[in-house]
């Protein structure tokens, strides 16, 4: 296997590539259907890796809140910008992103943090935890496992990635000051020749106080 590549360098080549191979995930849009039943008018939210917008900023955008997105990929800043004009998106490097404290109602993590050492994973998910405001949420999609820095090749483009089981990350959240309220595991498949199937995890957990 070759060098693994930044995240900034695999989206970058992938740009909307990456919408035509993971199409109508049904996990993702459960946990945005639930969430939005539950945020006020509104609401702040920080999308971190933001990708091409869609479908989380377009989704929350929409339903008229406040959307900022972070993404470390240029491409994928620009082709958010022209897919979801109502929502804000800047280039950035969500391992020294910084919020004010308690200034967001949502803090969103798709997909966005697997390409990361399991101490920035640690360190982003505190971090968030501090930026939500008394009843925030903290909203979590990704790929439950036990790995820590496993080579292996994600459409084309060898990478680097960590995570952790499910319960993991739940005791990371809880140890954060959150409290889990939702909870789905779904296994996740795609017709893109490329995507192998995959055990997602989506979780909410709400800041209280």
């Amino acid at each position: 296997m070759t060098r693994p590549e930044s995240a900034a360098e695999v989206f970058d080549a992938l740009g909307k590539d990456y919408e035509a191979a993971f199409p109508d995930q049904p996990g993702q849009k459960a946990v945005l259907t639930w969430l939005l039943d539950r945020l006020p008018e509104r609401a702040t939210v920080t999308d971190l890796g933001s990708g091409t917008g869609r479908p989380v900023a377009e989704t929350l955008a929409a339903a008229g809140h406040e959307v900022t997105g972070y993404d470390v990929s240029a491409t994928m800043v620009e082709i958010a910008r022209a897919q979801v004009p109502t929502a804000r998106f800047e280039q950035a490097d969500l391992r020294t992103l910084t919020q004010p404290a308690g200034s967001r109602d949502v803090v969103a993590a798709f997909f966005s943090l697997l390409q990361m050492t399991r101490a920035e994973l640690d360190a982003v998910l505190a971090q968030a935890a501090e930026w939500l405001a008394p009843g925030g949420y903290f909203v979590l999609g990704t790929v439950a496992a036990d790995v820590d820095g496993v080579d292996f090749s994600f459409l084309g483009h060898p990478i680097r990635a960590s995570s952790y089981p499910p319960e993991t990350f739940a005791a990371r959240l809880e140890a954060a000051g959150l409290e889990v309220v939702y909870r789905e595991q779904v296994l996740y498949t795609s017709d893109h020749p490329g995507v192998r199937p995959e055990e997602q995890l989506y979780l909410v957990a709400r800041r209280l106080s």
